[in-house]
């Protein structure tokens, strides 16, 4: 629960008019390379009661895409869109910030609020609208700029007893997400566990510094200690859907059948409710993978395929899910599965293109599976190499990029000396 402290500063959602046949507070939009901040923002507004409709949540792959936002629109109180220099390159983001401008000029109580979650300058049709930055926030809002952000939702200026309140929690949890950043580059753990251990606002506010404490543990291997810390997170903020995709990956990631079990559970019920983001659907198929790896059949990795597929249909713009559409169609390996691997691989090489990407690891080791499924095994090595070096310390990432190579090279058969330069990269992990 929200502590009441800050809950003062907050203003409550208005009132949907049933009239005007209103169904959501505020439509969000955002593109999938910022999907897991988006869900965040999306937990603290239903959280503080606002009825959220999410693009990328709420259609489905094939539906009338500008006929269903067109209507979501038209029943929405107010409207977020989530700008980046990444989310900069998508057409959608330019149709949707002219919608969401056209639906404030034409509707004065329409409330639409640009928010930017990094440095990039502002496109020339946005120069003379007011942006809340976020960009000291990479891992989901908090601070004061949230507190801004929901004044502006419902169209409330603040007193200024609220923007001294505003300005006091943006120090406290830039600090907080410094500590957590620090830990993880020293390669202590422990410091982790001290801090999530804290009671002060920031911490009690959003899940957002309980999930970036806990994502870091995993990366660090250290799953039950994450696990300690999401349930927490879900006993404070019981909507929000980040800490239980988390706590889902940290189960499948001990390698226990029973903790995998657990984890399908949670995630097939968050399925079930309809919480189909990429984000959700990835970490699923991620199970269903973990599952064939235990029980060799094919119809668990076919289904691992699929809800990868599902994920890239509905953001196809999201290399993550579009890299593991294509590994795991060249895993099942039949003519029609490996025609639908080189339609992945395509499509996503168009996304990420085939250079490192600065102090990504993902993107950067995507960029290296993406080489090796075509054949180019030195430029994969090297490519492998310059991910590794982006995040040293991130042990639990390095071995599972490497034994999804491992895997893929049982398929595409590369010459001994091609496969150790692609093991090369990886030598400083145990056998």
């Amino acid at each position: 629960m929200i502590p009441a402290e800050w809950l003062k500063h907050a203003p409550k959602p208005r009132e949907l008019n049933q009239e005007a046949r209103q169904k959501w507070n505020v439509f969000l939009s955002y593109r999938s390379v910022n999907r897991t901040w988006a869900l965040s923002l999306y937990d603290i507004l239903v959280e503080l009661g606002y009825k959220v409709f999410i693009d990328q949540c709420e259609l489905a792959p094939g539906e009338g895409l500008i006929f269903r936002l067109s209507d979501a629109l038209k029943k929405s109180q107010a409207g977020v869109l989530i700008w980046s220099q990444a989310a900069s390159e998508s057409k959608w983001v330019f149709k949707e910030y002219e919608r969401l401008e056209t639906m404030s000029t034409e509707n004065p109580d329409f409330h639409f609020v640009p928010i930017k979650l990094d440095k990039t300058e502002l496109p020339e049709f946005a120069d003379s609208k007011i942006f809340i930055d976020f960009s000291s926030y990479p891992d989901g809002p908090n601070g004061g700029e949230l507190i801004r952000l929901v004044h502006g939702i419902v169209g409330k200026p603040m007193d200024a007893a609220t923007v001294k309140f505003a300005n006091e929690q943006n120090e406290s949890a830039l600090d907080a997400a410094r500590e957590i950043d620090s830990a993880v580059r020293n390669g202590y753990p422990e410091d982790i566990i001290q801090l999530a251990d804290t009671d002060s606002l920031p911490w009690r506010t959003t899940p957002s510094l309980g999930s970036k404490a806990a994502e870091s543990l995993i990366k660090m291997k250290m799953y039950t200690e994450a696990i300690s810390i999401l349930e927490k997170q879900e006993e404070r903020f019981p909507k929000a859907v980040r800490p239980k995709q988390l706590h889902a990956l940290a189960l499948a990631r001990t390698g226990q059948k029973d903790d995998l079990k657990k984890a399908q559970r949670m995630l097939g019920k968050l399925y079930e409710q309809g919480e189909r983001d990429p984000e959700t659907l990835g970490i699923y198929a991620r199970t269903w993978m973990d599952r064939y790896n235990q029980s060799g059949d094919d119809s668990d990795l076919e289904q691992s395929r699929n809800y990868y597929a599902e994920a890239f249909e509905r953001a196809p713009d999201d290399y993550y899910t579009g890299i593991n559409a294509a590994a795991k169609s060249i895993l099942l390996g039949t003519e029609k599965d490996m025609k639908l691997a080189d339609d992945y691989a395509n499509r996503t090489l168009d996304i990420v293109k085939t250079s490192p990407w600065p102090n990504d690891y993902w993107k950067t080791a995507t960029v290296a599976e993406l080489l090796l499924i075509k054949k180019q095994y030195e430029q994969a090595g090297e490519m492998y190499a310059a991910a590794i070096k982006m995040e040293p310390k991130s042990f639990g990432n390095h071995e599972s990029t490497r034994n999804q190579a491992i895997k893929l090279m049982s398929k595409l058969q590369p010459k001994e000396s091609e496969q150790a330069g692609i093991l090369n990269a990886f030598k400083h992990l145990k056998s």
